[in-house]
């Protein structure tokens, strides 16, 4: 069985516990374990050594990596398992952040004018999960946080009731692509205050403050990441001047 923190427990999968909850199970661990670096970009990933870890059977874990090879998280290698794609290139980085900026304010904006009650709620609960994380160490706490980061955006945009921009944003992937960039706790803390106002703008029915709000986070989000691909550049060029 799975433990909330990805390790293995001791036992078999609990009865009544569908192959598809399952599934989805280890398909969040795997996505966590991704994003916390547990898994390295680069390496390769085999059915039994992960069915092992997991301590689970060999079929959910197929169904899991047959999502994510759908979904350009994991590529198939004929005979040999799977590997996990190389970190994103910075051009690939850039197109991602304008088709977020073209999409999320929009997204942010109309959850201001359309959002339930309940789904309010729902973001401010989501809030409380990542505070709560915020405080953690180690990466798989930092795995943790970038899916509830994940989460928290895409329940804007679940509450824009536009499953278009829901849709197109979901198969990005930005989180799980930004948070195995690096490890660093100072990008929770921050996202943490830009998503406080995001909310906050949603609660009080303000679609022009929700949009800027979430314009704001995904620029300053931007220039956090953007950083570390200016930092690995100067590195480069000071080896070749050694």
């Amino acid at each position: 069985m799975i433990a909330p923190d990805g390790r293995a427990t001791t036992g078999g999968t609990p009865p009544g516990r569908s192959r598809g909850r399952l599934a989805d199970e280890v398909y969040d661990t795997l996505l966590g374990q991704l994003m916390s670096l547990r898994i390295e970009p680069d390496s390769r990933v085999t059915i039994d050594v992960l069915a092992r870890e997991l301590g689970v059977s060999q079929t959910p874990i197929r169904d899991a990596l047959n999502r994510m090879e759908a979904e350009g998280l994991v590529v198939r290698v004929p005979h040999a398992g799977y590997r996990i794609p190389p970190q994103i290139t910075r051009h690939r980085f850039e197109d991602m952040l304008e088709v977020r900026l073209l999409l999320e304010p929009a997204a942010a904006r109309r959850s201001a004018e359309r959002a339930s009650p309940e789904q309010v709620g729902g973001l401010r609960r989501m809030l409380k999960e990542m505070a709560e994380l915020e405080g953690s160490s180690g990466s798989l706490a930092y795995g943790a946080f970038g899916l509830r980061d994940a989460a928290f955006h895409d329940l804007v945009a679940l509450s824009a009731e536009n499953q278009v921009i829901r849709e197109t944003l979901a198969r990005l992937h930005s989180h799980v692509h930004l948070f195995r960039l690096h490890r660093d706790t100072q990008v929770t803390h921050l996202a943490m205050a830009e998503h406080e106002e995001v909310v906050a703008a949603i609660a009080a029915r303000d679609p022009d403050a929700a949009a800027y709000a979430m314009r704001r986070h995904i620029l300053r989000s931007g220039d956090r990441f953007r950083r570390l691909f200016d930092e690995v550049k100067d590195a480069d060029a000071v080896t070749v001047e050694a």
